[in-house]
């Protein structure tokens, strides 16, 4: 049973948004005091368990240099305790009814190791400087499936309903602009696998330095984002693009995708909401992807509360270039030796299928990490009302933004017992956060030219 703490005003937020009040000055005066300045608890919790923020990292380690796979910045950190199937009873309130599947799926092998709590995430000056402007101005349109007076910055840092916290996630900062070579692979049940290899770049006018709320919501692009397969050969020159809207009832997402056997790029309006995703084995929606992407407008969204719980945080060994993908990927589950938990408050947002609207999960509940508007654990649900998948973000500190973000998502479906790991970069170039890209590189005839190289 999941202890939930209401947050000030979410029992009588629970129904369907429209636009919201932005909070006032001496609310937003909080931010960078009792708050953090993107909107969580500076305090640490009762017990010590949850330290005080005091400001996440702020300097690589000594060993980091541009372009590296980030190394450890806590080496010597040692685990606390491990929970496995035997003590799953004495740790449970702190998990997730989908994490707690895991263990009785595979009772055998899957474990959770728990680390000291090292409140990490950080971000530029800049987004600080703009969430405090965001709190008093930023809004929610067209029934919360939009956003306008919000730039660069969390939009909502102090939320009074689920979806300006599904917002914060959709708008967390992760720069202006970036290329990465990852990755992702979806084991059969004996831990068999095919390595899909992806160059992607995304470009995010949002996170701008220069812009300017106006204007977005003039151009109504949150990003674009692009994708080629690289590899098995079958699928190589496969392509993808998107252009995101901030407001995806005024203009819905814009999709593109090359098809190497007809050589063609064709308009792919399906490519969103629970179609499946790019080379998965069905065993995610396109919705899935980045742990939640896309309109919210085929949900009601309800912000249950806050509470504490054990999330993949740090987890920088998963992350080394002294790993091979066989050492991550096995049957069942990824290699928990290489997995790092630490005890977190989330936010907890519970979004229900609208009555008489289609997908393929009824339910899902978020767990968004406070520090970081990251959704950290994904619970979905099917259409009776049965936990259908388990979803876990690992995330780490980016030292050269510096920013939270995941660098593996992990898809459990546990009715196949098959799993999907998307952004497997142990063995490819870091990504690049300081390219410069055009926006003529996000357009259809762009596409083609990619496609076929």
């Amino acid at each position: 049973m999941i202890k939930i703490t209401l947050v000030a005003s979410a029992i009588s937020m629970m129904f369907a948004v429209s636009v919201q009040a932005k909070v006032s000055e001496a609310e937003a005066a909080k931010l960078g005091d009792t708050l953090t300045p993107i909107g969580a608890e500076k305090a640490g919790n009762a017990d010590g368990s949850i330290p005080p923020w005091e400001g996440g990292i702020t300097a690589p380690p000594a060993s980091y240099e541009a372009g590296m796979h980030h190394p450890n910045p806590y080496p010597d950190d040692k685990v606390l305790y491990t929970i496995t199937k035997e003590n799953l009873a004495e740790h449970q309130e702190l998990l997730t009814p989908g994490q707690i599947a895991l263990f009785n799926t595979y009772p055998d092998s899957f474990k959770m190791s728990v680390y000291p709590t090292r409140r990490s995430a950080s971000f530029p000056q800049v987004a600080y400087d703009w969430t405090k402007t965001n709190a008093t101005r930023a809004e929610l349109v067209d029934g919360g499936n939009g956003l306008k007076n919000a730039a660069i910055g969390t939009p909502f840092p102090i939320p009074a309903n689920g979806l300006e916290v599904i917002w914060n996630h959709l708008t967390r900062y992760r720069g202006q602009a970036l290329t990465r070579k990852a990755g992702q692979a979806a084991p059969t049940a004996n831990g068999s696998y095919t390595y899909i290899g992806l160059d992607e770049a995304l470009l995010l006018p949002y996170n701008n330095s220069n812009a300017d709320p106006a204007v977005l919501e003039e151009t109504n692009i949150l990003f674009k984002f692009k994708q080629k397969v690289t590899q098995p050969a079958r699928l190589a020159g496969t392509a993808l693009l998107v252009h995101e809207t901030m407001d995806q009832i005024k203009t819905p997402r814009q999709a593109w995708t090359y098809n190497t056997g007809q050589r063609r790029v064709r308009r792919a309006p399906n490519v969103a909401y629970d179609a499946p995703g790019t080379a998965a084995d069905g065993l995610r929606t396109t919705d899935d992807y980045d742990m939640f992407n896309g309109s919210p407008n085929r949900y009601n969204w309800t912000l249950v509360g806050k509470k504490e719980l054990l999330i993949p945080y740090n987890t920088y060994e998963l992350h080394s270039d002294k790993l091979a993908y066989d050492d991550i990927l096995k049957a069942g589950h990824i290699n928990p030796e290489y997995v790092r938990y630490e005890k977190h408050r989330v936010w907890v947002v519970e979004a229900n299928l609208k009555e008489g609207i289609s997908h393929i999960y009824k339910k899902r509940v978020f767990y968004i990490d406070e520090d970081s508007w990251q959704v950290s654990v994904a619970d979905m649900y099917d259409n009776r009302d049965q936990l259908y998948r388990v979803a876990m973000a690992h995330g780490l500190n980016y030292y050269e933004l510096p920013a939270h973000w995941s660098t593996l998502e992990v898809f459990h479906d546990l009715n196949s017992k098959r799993y999907i790991a998307i952004g497997l970069d142990n063995q490819e170039a870091m990504y690049n956060f300081g390219v410069e890209l055009k926006d003529n590189a996000f357009s259809a005839s762009a596409l083609r030219k990619e496609g076929r190289r």
